[in-house]
């Protein structure tokens, strides 16, 4: 089932998607296409993986990793459906990153990959975002890269786990301004979800709504104000977000992070 939380008529709405309408619970239609979406879901916490596909790595010129990468997206960078992204002004080399959205549906610690699928709740689309500037030294964390507010589209719908056959056979797509640039399926993960999930509750309990977002295969591409990115994945519907430049008050990036071995006088 495609679940999804929306507003409509000034009222905050759950609803599942049926023959092309969203279904309150009441019993009324809506046009998906005239109601404002909101997150799928609100999760205590968003995980995510770095270099999870092997022909990603090799686009960046990256090793591929032993173990998973993780980093965090914080909640402040969530945006739903149709929500707005703000480009950083100043920024050099800005792009979308297509991926499959694991939904943890229960409290999960040291669970071993073999029973890893029943904590899956679902799935939905996940956009992470970057500023490629400040991701040049492995070394750090790429929350200034990655954490900017607005950079973690998640939407539109929240899909059942039950309604995927096989989570690691999906086609994974993004087109900006209507031209298809990015191409891949989750067969090329380098690190399954069950892996993952095994790895991550092995130190740290994955919370019911938790979000994990699971990489992106190659074919990123600058982006620009004006722009509008529609992202699918096979099954979950499409993730659609414009892009707006920051306002004027915000000061501009004027530099690079600095790379690995390099000091930057700070």
């Amino acid at each position: 089932m495609k679940l999804a939380r929306f507003i409509a008529g000034g009222r905050l709405l759950n609803g599942h998607l049926q023959d092309g309408q969203l279904i309150d619970p009441a019993g009324v239609a809506h046009d998906p296409g005239a109601v404002q979406f909101r997150l799928p879901v609100d999760p205590p916490k968003v995980i995510a993986l770095a270099l999870n596909y092997h022909d990603h790595a090799g686009e960046l010129g990256l090793t591929q990793p032993r173990e998973p990468a993780l980093f965090w997206k914080p909640n402040t960078t969530l945006l739903p459906h149709r929500g707005t992204v703000i480009y950083p002004r100043g920024a050099q080399f800005m792009h979308y990153e297509v991926e499959l959205g694991v939904i943890i549906g229960r409290d999960a610690r040291r669970v071993k990959a073999g029973e890893a699928l029943e904590y899956v709740g679902g799935y939905t689309i996940g956009n992470d975002l970057v500023v490629r500037d400040y991701v040049t030294n492995t070394f750090r964390p790429p929350l200034r890269g990655k954490g900017w507010d607005t950079f973690g589209p998640l939407g539109p719908y929240y899909v059942t786990a039950d309604e995927i056959t096989d989570p690691h056979d999906l086609r994974l797509t993004a087109h900006v301004n209507g031209e298809l640039r990015q191409e891949g399926s989750t067969r090329d993960m380098i690190f399954s979800i069950p892996e993952l999930i095994e790895h991550i509750s092995r130190f740290m309990t994955l919370q019911k709504d938790d979000v994990i977002l699971t990489g992106t295969p190659k074919g990123i591409s600058h982006v620009h104000p004006g722009d509008v990115m529609r992202l699918e994945v096979e099954g979950l519907g499409v993730l659609e977000n414009d892009i707006q430049e920051e306002d004027d008050l915000a000061e501009p990036i004027t530099g690079q992070e600095a790379r690995e071995g390099e000091w930057d006088g700070r």
